[in-house]
């Protein structure tokens, strides 16, 4: 495989996956309709790896834009992160959320059938776990997800699932993140929401720098060691690195799931004690009520990403916390 097309390649996760291929000397085609991200981002790419990807302004909706691409460009492989992924927007706005993940994503599959493009990572989320019935979580946890962002990466696995039940031809890796934060280690580039952000670690960096007053932890009272949430945060530059493992494997799989977590759980509050050791700030917080769809503790049996793809987390959450802080005090 030499070129490779990144949807959403501008974006958080995306942006830091396109370094790691370009050092390893991949050709990438980047698709994203900058709606959460910035053209920026390119330049930056450009200025870590000395190379730029070709950028491709567009939405994975527009089925005569993905015809011309696929056209054009002799694709091998395909990693799909395009989709909005906002949790508490989703429940609130959910016809947009299966247009926008659900609809993208077939119109993409079908672009890529009628090219004979059949190998496919797809960035899928923790959250088609839903409520854990055990922890950690395993690939064969039952699959129950608890908001309609989770619902609709679900939908999407399975229209990959029975993609390959239809042709053997597909090969499909579906990497299920926990929870991605830290930013590359030049401190040019890291997660940048176009709007307030609605994950923790962009937040509290925002709250550090003085661009709000005070961090909103929602829930104080769940069954954890502190009463907020615990999660499995994995350093983006770990979970990019998981990407590039699972595209030289891709040739060798069928339609696998894999976990990408490090098994070890933080509370929000402990997050943010481990942000202001870090940063020399004191983090405002305020309590407010649950967020509808979010579980209490949620992290990762990360074995089999081991097994398969030969990798496993090496950045510890000090480092996720030094690395966020650096790309957010240094960005203009």
């Amino acid at each position: 495989m030499k070129k490779i097309l990144v949807t959403g390649g501008t974006g958080y996760i995306g942006s830091h996956t396109v370094v790691k291929l370009l050092e390893a000397g991949y050709e990438v085609v980047i698709l994203d309709n900058l709606s959460n991200s910035k053209i920026s981002v390119i330049d930056r790419i450009e200025k870590i790896t000395n190379k730029r990807p070709l950028f491709i302004e567009g939405d994975i909706r527009d089925k005569s834009l993905l015809e011309n691409l696929f056209s054009d460009q002799k694709i091998d492989a395909v990693i799909h992160f395009a989709g909005l992924k906002a949790v508490g927007e989703s429940v609130k706005e959910p016809l947009k959320y299966y247009e926008n993940n659900v609809g993208g994503s077939i119109s993409l599959l079908e672009a890529m059938k009628n090219a004979n493009v059949t190998q496919m990572i797809f960035s899928s989320s923790a959250t088609v776990y839903g409520e854990p019935q055990k922890l950690p979580i395993k690939e064969d946890h039952p699959l129950n997800p608890t908001n309609t962002y989770g619902e609709t990466k679900l939908s999407v696995e399975n229209i990959l699932r029975d993609l390959y039940r239809s042709s053997s031809s597909w090969k499909i890796f579906i990497l299920r993140y926990f929870n991605p934060v830290g930013a590359h280690q030049s401190g040019l580039i890291g997660e940048d929401p176009n709007d307030i952000p609605n994950n923790l670690f962009p937040y509290i960096a925002k709250v550090a720098m003085g661009e709000f007053e005070s961090l909103k932890v929602f829930g104080d009272d769940y069954d954890t060691k502190d009463g907020t949430g615990v999660r499995d945060y994995i350093h983006v530059i770990d979970l990019a690195e998981a990407h590039l493992r699972a595209l030289e494997k891709l040739s060798q799989s069928k339609c696998e799931a894999i976990n990408l977590g490090t098994g070890q759980g933080y509370s929000v509050l402990e997050i943010i004690k481990a942000f202001e050791k870090t940063s020399n700030r004191a983090i405002n917080l305020s309590i407010a009520d649950r967020r509808k769809g979010d579980v209490a503790s949620c992290f990762a049996d990360p074995t089999k990403a081991k097994s398969f793809l030969n990798w496993e987390a090496l950045n510890n959450i000090d480092q996720m916390c030094r690395d966020s802080w650096l790309w957010k005090s240094t960005t203009l």
